[in-house]
C-alpha cells in the first residue's frame, strides 16, 4: 500500500497502529452496516449506488461535526506526545 501511495506522490505519515479514538469516519460505518443488512446486491455497481445514496442523505453539518471531533482527539494525542489519553 505504501509503495501504491508513494507513486502516486501522496504523503505517508507514520501512526500507531489503529486506534478507533484517531479513526476519523467511524461515525460512518453504524450507518452503512445498518443499510445493507439483510440485503443481497447482484452486482459492484447496486452496493455503490446504494453507498453513495446512503452517504449524500447524511447532512454536512454531521460530517463537519466528525471531523473537527477527530480534530480535537488529533490534538489531544499530540499533546499526549502519543501516550494513553481519555476521550470524552
Amino acid at each position: 500500500m505504501r509503495q501504491f501511495l508513494t507513486t502516486r506522490k501522496v504523503t505517508v505519515l507514520e501512526h500507531l497502529p489503529y486506534s478507533k479514538d484517531l479513526a476519523p469516519a467511524d461515525f460512518l460505518f453504524p450507518r452503512l452496516k445498518g443499510v445493507r443488512k439483510g440485503l443481497r446486491f447482484s452486482d459492484i455497481a447496486q452496493i455503490q449506488q446504494r453507498v453513495t445514496t446512503v452517504l449524500q442523505a447524511i447532512p454536512k453539518e454531521a460530517f463537519a461535526d466528525s471531523f473537527q471531533q477527530w480534530n480535537n482527539r488529533c490534538q489531544k494525542c499530540i499533546v499526549a506526545n502519543g501516550d494513553y489519553f481519555e476521550c470524552q
